[in-house]
Parts: structure tokens; C-alpha cells; sequence
């Protein structure tokens, strides 16, 4: 009998470790079903310039054309990129080209012009002895007048495959506040990690990326607030995927934002200038650096191949409500709190407090900062930016300061 329990108890074990074998290789080939792209190349021909991306397995695609700048816009399914960001070609008629994931699901190649061009011809092609599956674009040059009237039209040139119906998802239900009174509630933060995707933000010398470095420290300042537990969190963005501006301020004004931290680090000519800064929104700003920086942050859009051309009357009344004036005092009454706190931590310039008039910072009754941790450019503040331990320093001056501009507030409304 006991010889039997033996048997049976192994067999168990067999049929447990079948199943998680099956498990691991459903998932394996789930994740392994993602379409990787291995290459990019760019010819360039006196009619024509051919911009080929290579695929390890057949994709569909959609592509059009945008102006104001001129780019061309490739969206694809969400792939894996085994191409380094910086190995971006350059032609004739093409400056350079961005890609990532743009949304859940959807990845893009947002390639910038030097003139107005039309895509005559997008396809794919099959593997071959020497490459793998092929998008194809060709394009040619034509006068600002033909683009103009082609855009009025602005055909979508598709995928030759076969359509597969569209997956119709639930629309996603809007964050609703509680209906419990206010004071009951603990203090709602969102933490908005500038760029994302398509959009890399700007790039370190020694290869940082903002978006990556961004997203990594607003983790840690969530991690550190919710330990508190004296705050709930919001965050623009979780994972590497592109958000509209109007969109993050939308994220914080459906959730019931009580304050909006902005995350950024720069990145600018001079390799030797060092140091972070805290901005306020101000429709003039401070100086020639801010007024430069705001025109880089607010083409965030621009990058990611998004046509400026729809607008949302709803997001618009948003961005121009004359209530977010009445945020900027309690916008300025943190950022000073907030920098005597980070100027323990870390290096600020010498003028630390900017004004600029940054469209993420105008949402309507959320008092919000920008804060740019450091510069990319500069290798000192490079190194420190990439450190754990320095994005442990900087979230701990960052809930200092939460934890004193709330103590503030709730003695202002003390009778």
C-alpha cells in the first residue's frame, strides 16, 4: 500500500510539472509572438527615397503624411525593437526618424522631412535568403501646393493583407471622485513622467534616455509616497508608451488631482552647465532658457507624429479655463517648499525657480510643477541621474516638500 502512495504522489508530481511546462509555453510563445524589428535602411535615388523597415514575421500597417512640420507617420502593432535608438540613418530627402510604442497595441515610426514628399508606394515583401519580411515605403518630393491638396484628403495607404475585424474594446469609464466629503480624503498627487515611446525626450551622452530615466524616478517618488500612507497616487504613464500633453492634464483632472509633479532632465548645448530647476506655468517666461525649453517640451505632440489639427473643444476649454490662475499661487507656494528641499539633496543652478508657459502645466485648478532633475548633456549629472540611490535622495525631498505644503494648506484653513 505504501508503495502505491508512492507511485500515486510521483504521478501527481509528473502531471504538475507537465502543467506548468505547458504553462511557460503558452506564455513563451505568447510573448515570442510579438513581431521584432531587426533593421532600418534608407536609399537614396534621384527620384526617390526608399525607407525599408525589416520584420521577423509578416505585419500589418497603416501610414499618412503630416505637415507643419512634414513627417511621415508609420503605425504598426506593438514590436519589439532590436535596434539602438541612436542608429538613426539620415538621406537625402529624410533628417531622421523616432519610433516606439505610441499606445497600448500600437507602435510608430514617425519619419521627419526636409521638404513636402508623397508616399507613392507602401508594401510589403516576403523573406528572402538574405533578408526578412520588408515594409517599404517610397517617397518622392512634390510642391508645398500638392501637399496641401493631397492632405485635404489625406488618404491612409493600408496594409495589402488581409482585414482582420477590429477587436472592440469597453470604453474605458472615467475616474470619478468619491462622493465622500474632501477632508476625509487623503491627498490625490499625480506624477507625470515626461515623453514616453515615440517620444524619447531628450538623450544623455553616454546614451541616457529621459523617458526611461523619468519613468524609473517617478516609480521611486510613488513608492515612497505610498508608504506614507498618507497619499494616493496617479501616474500619467506606468510603462514606456507615448501620452498626448492634453491627455496627461485630462488624467489628472478626471481623478481629482490635489498636485501635479511634472518630471523631466534636460538637456542643452553647453556640456558644462549642471544642475536641476523647478518651473511654474507663466504664459512669459523667465528667461530665453525657459521660453526654449517650454517650445521643446510642448512639441511632445509634434514628435510623436499627432495631428495638431484635432482638437478636443472639451480639452481646449481646459487649457484656456481662467480658473488656473487662481492655482498659481499655491503652484509657487510648493515649488518654493519644494526647492529649499531638493537644494539639500542634489545640485540646482543658480536661478532654480523658472517660469515658462509649459502646456502641461495648465490644467485648471491642480497646482503643478515641472521639475527638471538635471541635464543629460552634462556627464556628472548623467551619471548621478542613472543612480538608484540618487533617485531614492530625490523622492525623499520631493515627499518632504508634499508633506510640508499640505501641513501648510491644512493650517490655512484652520478657522
Amino acid at each position: 500500500m505504501a508503495r502505491y502512495h508512492n507511485i500515486s504522489g510521483f504521478r501527481r508530481i509528473l502531471a504538475q510539472l507537465s502543467w506548468c511546462t505547458a504553462v511557460f509555453s503558452a506564455f513563451a510563445s505568447g510573448a515570442s509572438a510579438m513581431p521584432v524589428v531587426d533593421s532600418v535602411r534608407i536609399g537614396d535615388y534621384p527620384e526617390k527615397t526608399r525607407f525599408v523597415i525589416e520584420f521577423d514575421k509578416p505585419i500589418k500597417f497603416n501610414v499618412f503624411t503630416l505637415g507643419s512640420p512634414y513627417r511621415v507617420v508609420v503605425e504598426l502593432p506593438e514590436v519589439a525593437w532590436h535596434i539602438k535608438p541612436d542608429a538613426v540613418p539620415r538621406g537625402k530627402r529624410i533628417t531622421g526618424y523616432r519610433f516606439g510604442l505610441f499606445r497600448p497595441d500600437q507602435s510608430r515610426v514617425v519619419i521627419d522631412l526636409k521638404s513636402p514628399i508623397r508616399v507613392t508606394n507602401s508594401y510589403t515583401l516576403p523573406p528572402n535568403a538574405k533578408r526578412g519580411h520588408r515594409l517599404v515605403l517610397d517617397i518622392t518630393e512634390i510642391s508645398p501646393a500638392r501637399f496641401a491638396a493631397l492632405q485635404k484628403r489625406r488618404p491612409v495607404m493600408r496594409s495589402p493583407t488581409p482585414k482582420v475585424a477590429p477587436v472592440v474594446r469597453a470604453p474605458r469609464p472615467p475616474i470619478k471622485k468619491p462622493k465622500t466629503r474632501r477632508k476625509a480624503l487623503r491627498p490625490l498627487i499625480v506624477l507625470d513622467p515626461g515623453h514616453g515611446g515615440v517620444d524619447p525626450g531628450a538623450r544623455g551622452r553616454k546614451g541616457t534616455l529621459e523617458k526611461e530615466l523619468v519613468l524609473n524616478q517617478a516609480r521611486e517618488v510613488r513608492r515612497q509616497l505610498l508608504a506614507t500612507g498618507r497619499y494616493r497616487v496617479v501616474m500619467t504613464r506606468s510603462r514606456d508608451v507615448f501620452v498626448r500633453l492634453r491627455e496627461r492634464i485630462a488624467i489628472a483632472h478626471r481623478a481629482g488631482g490635489d498636485l501635479f509633479i511634472s518630471l523631466h532632465a534636460d538637456s542643452i548645448g553647453n556640456r558644462d552647465i549642471r544642475g536641476g530647476s523647478v518651473y511654474t506655468l507663466s504664459e512669459r517666461a523667465s528667461d530665453k532658457e525657459a521660453e526654449a525649453l517650454a517650445r521643446r517640451e510642448n512639441k511632445s505632440d509634434i514628435i510623436a507624429g499627432v495631428d495638431l489639427n484635432d482638437q478636443s473643444k472639451t480639452v481646449a476649454k481646459i487649457l484656456i479655463d481662467l480658473r488656473q490662475r487662481l492655482t498659481k499661487n499655491d503652484s509657487v507656494a510648493f515649488a518654493k517648499t519644494l526647492l529649499s528641499q531638493l537644494s539639500t539633496k542634489t545640485r540646482m543652478l543658480r536661478r532654480k525657480h523658472r517660469f515658462a508657459g509649459f502646456a502641461v502645466l495648465k490644467g485648471p485648478e491642480i497646482p503643478s510643477v515641472l521639475i527638471e532633475m538635471g541635464y543629460l548633456s552634462n556627464l556628472q549629472d548623467e551619471r548621478l541621474l542613472r543612480r538608484s540611490s540618487h533617485r531614492r535622495k530625490i523622492a525623499g525631498a520631493i515627499v518632504r516638500a508634499i508633506d510640508s505644503y499640505f501641513s501648510r494648506q491644512q493650517a490655512l484653513r484652520q478657522p
